[in-house]
């Protein structure tokens, strides 16, 4: 059961936690990206949804690691979010400092 469990979890896309909150003119979306650089994220923003997609590359692999815990995902991961209310798509910005991605959705009136 366990190696179908394992086995089950390894070919799946990690899944990409994620902040969402309002301020009066627009929507904040941040995530922790720790460990992913720019050119390897692709994030779709549509007036009502967005989408991040990105692969996360283990720097070095070791043959043979006897595991204690292994709760890190390396690979491919990604997220999209039916937004509370309609954006503006053309205005977004997004930003990736220390880690940490911000995308800032200008609300449409």
């Amino acid at each position: 059961m366990k190696e179908e469990l394992k086995n089950n979890i390894d070919s799946q896309n990690g899944i990409l936690t994620l902040d969402v909150f309002q301020k009066d003119n627009e929507i904040v979306i941040k995530s922790a990206i720790a460990g992913v650089s720019g050119k390897d994220l692709d994030i779709s923003i549509t007036n009502d949804t967005v989408s991040i997609k990105g692969d996360r590359k283990e720097e070095e692999k070791e043959k043979g690691r006897n595991y204690f815990y292994q709760e890190l995902h390396w690979g491919s991961f990604s997220r999209t979010v039916i937004l509370p209310e309609e954006v503006n798509a053309d205005q977004a910005k997004a930003t990736l400092k220390n880690g940490v991605l911000t995308i800032v959705l200008p609300k449409l009136k």
